[in-house]
């Protein structure tokens, strides 16, 4: 078990494998994270709790599915970041682990440079979140208290991982207004993104679900084809 310090970020790694482990540490640690080490999903939900500011989450563990974990330390940890390790590269797996509550992905075998990257995103991301004041923001029926990272639609709290969170308060602040998809990628993802705008659809789709929306007739987040999404101001 690894000793770590609380004056630097504290990373909570989970990953089984000492061939990956050992590296990924020491690279967190040179880029200025404190690094505590766990080999089982188990052992993860216990630790995240001491107060984790991020979760890097490999989903391949020999005690419980990777993706059980992180729908876990959603519950557990709310608004701290989980960015997970994963060797399968089909998209339904990806989006199965992100559905769970993880808000990032790197495949297997990854870049350093490129994990680093995304994890310094994430933690900024979340910092912002806590820091940003205006209280709450509202849009229909749906208000966003951004300082706490708390979402209602009604009287029905929703569980969003932190890109949704970030994702619903940029919309429903901007309600009315269209967002293209660059300016949604810059704000929720910043320019540390290396893929496609295809990960942003594949948020909407979920924040939709879980708003109870119908993409065939939305309520709350409307697709303009060609240019972004727009949160209605009120019910169309």
């Amino acid at each position: 078990m690894d000793v770590v310090s609380r004056t630097d970020p504290f990373i909570l790694l989970v990953e089984d494998d000492d061939g990956i482990a050992t590296p990924l540490a020491a690279a967190l640690r040179g880029d200025g994270y404190a690094v505590t080490r766990v080999a089982t999903g188990r052992e993860a939900l216990r630790r995240a709790p001491e107060g984790a500011q991020a979760v890097v989450l490999d989903l391949g563990l020999p005690d419980l599915d990777g993706v059980e974990v992180a729908r876990r330390l959603r519950q557990a940890v709310p608004g701290v970041p989980v960015l997970m390790l994963t060797a399968r590269t089909s998209e339904a797996d990806i989006v199965v682990g992100l559905d769970a509550g993880a808000d990032d992905y790197v495949t297997k075998p990854f870049r350093l440079a490129e994990l680093l990257a995304r994890l310094r995103a994430l933690l900024r991301r979340a910092r912002e979140g806590r820091e940003e004041a205006g209280g709450t923001v509202e849009a229909q029926d749906v208000r966003v208290d951004r300082a706490a990272r708390r979402v209602w639609r009604g009287d029905d709290e929703l569980e969003l991982s932190a890109k949704e969170f970030d994702l619903l308060a940029l919309l429903v602040e901007h309600a009315g207004t269209v967002l293209t998809r660059e300016r949604i990628m810059e704000r929720v993802w910043e320019t540390t993104w290396f893929g496609s705008t295809k990960t942003l659809d594949m948020h909407v789709s979920w924040l939709r679900r879980k708003l109870g929306d119908d993409a065939s007739h939305p309520r709350y987040v409307t697709t303009v084809r060609g240019v972004g999404f727009r949160f209605e101001p009120a019910m169309p």
